[in-house]
């Protein structure tokens, strides 16, 4: 599938692959800054709260920039051939 059929999938499809991505993203970058010195930020309560979230966001905004890990186009281009076949399983039983 080129891309340019990637651009006329349907917004909802779209946005769930773009989701999958910034999720599996979101997990890798977890890990990643578990391994970094407490403090990075200030430290503190708040910091071990809120890293998380912003680790999440970072995830996410990666993912819709398009310079995430590049998962969310192989997700849509499954998600848009799972849709097909299931029309043409349709289109056989009826």
């Amino acid at each position: 599938m080129n891309p340019v059929s990637l651009q006329l999938a349907p917004p909802a499809l779209r946005r769930a692959a773009q989701a999958f991505e910034a999720q599996a993203l979101g997990q890798m970058l977890q890990s990643i800054f578990a391994t970094l010195p407490k403090g990075r930020f200030g430290g503190g309560a708040a910091e071990a709260q809120w890293q998380p979230m912003l680790v999440d966001e970072m995830a996410k905004a990666c993912s819709r920039s398009g310079h995430g890990l590049g998962l969310g186009d192989a997700v849509l281009r499954e998600m848009l051939r799972w849709q097909a076949a299931g029309a043409r399983t349709e289109d056989q039983s009826q």
